[in-house]
């Protein structure tokens, strides 16, 4: 892949790894648009599936992250989650 492609994608890593699934969490919820579509539009179950990965990743790698991963995945949980809970009372 070229230097000059505007749409190079960044080095995979734990992190880059959870901030996607943590982004197509998002686009579950409603709360960000479908980068295909440009359109908001939630899949509550999809959403709940997602942060499940996230959490079983979270379970399976217990021990083996970095303080900066451990935090990081930490933290989108309780995000994702606080935003599910949230998503199901409307």
């Amino acid at each position: 892949m070229s230097n000059n492609n505007k749409h190079q994608m960044p080095d995979v890593t734990f992190s880059t790894f959870i901030a996607s699934l943590s982004s197509s969490a998002l686009v579950h919820l409603g709360e960000i648009a479908e980068p295909s579509t440009g359109q908001k539009q939630a899949n509550i179950q999809m959403a709940k599936h997602t942060i499940d990965i996230i959490g079983l990743l979270q379970e399976k790698t217990n021990g083996n992250l970095t303080k900066e991963e451990d935090k990081l995945i930490q933290n989108v949980l309780t995000d994702l989650r606080m935003r599910y809970l949230n998503a199901l009372k409307k």
